[in-house]
């Protein structure tokens, strides 16, 4: 075999390597789209705030009520940047999701256990 035949065939493996790996490492990840349903974990947290600020009697109860509300709000914020993260995937609202997606995974109940909201 010529040296040519030799350089040629390693500059097919290499491309062919190059390109397996962008699929696998660039193109597939992104095809994964992650839905979450925040309006479903606010009911959740919604209600738990509603009972803790009915059931509070003085003003520093319902300032702690405030307080869990306000730590919630952080949660879910740092909550929604650590999942991409860690699906590597795409994440999307549920509500901006129109028909079915085959490759889509719902991440609700993920979130959900992240911030603390009971089902």
């Amino acid at each position: 075999m010529s040296s040519f035949a030799i350089h040629a065939l390693i500059s097919v493996f290499v491309t062919a390597g190059a390109l397996l790996a962008y699929d696998r490492l660039v193109v597939k990840p992104a095809q994964v789209i992650g839905i979450v349903d925040i309006a479903e974990v606010y009911r959740a947290k919604e209600s738990e705030f509603a009972a803790l600020l009915s059931a509070s009697r003085t003003d520093d109860d319902r300032q702690r009520a405030l307080a869990q509300a306000q730590a919630f709000g952080d949660r879910l914020d740092r909550a929604l940047r650590e999942i991409p993260v860690e699906c590597r995937c795409l994440v999307v609202v549920k509500s901006a999701v129109a028909g079915g997606w085959s490759n889509a995974i719902d991440l609700t109940a993920a979130l959900k256990a992240k911030v603390g909201a009971k089902s």
